[in-house]
């Protein structure tokens, strides 16, 4: 749509959307395309550091419940 290959409609019945939304994208891409693309965004964290901790936790005591099940099955099959 942007180098004029395309309309609108073209886009929208190509990607399932009305030709309205492929309007917006459109339009959306030039007014803030070039924020969207620079390296300059300061955008906050979208987890903090508090909540990756607590994942990291979570995973270890998974694994590890993981672990001993599956050496209990391997145990139970023999």
């Amino acid at each position: 749509m942007l180098r004029g290959e395309l309309t609108a409609a073209q886009i929208g019945s190509k990607f399932q959307v009305p030709s309205s939304v492929a309007a917006r994208w459109k339009n959306e891409l030039l007014d803030r395309g070039a924020a969207v693309f620079s390296n300059n965004l300061k955008q906050p964290p979208l987890i903090s550091e508090a909540e990756i901790e607590q994942l990291h936790a979570a995973i270890g005591k998974l694994k590890v419940e993981n672990d001993f099940l599956h050496k209990a099955s391997a145990r139970l099959r023999r």
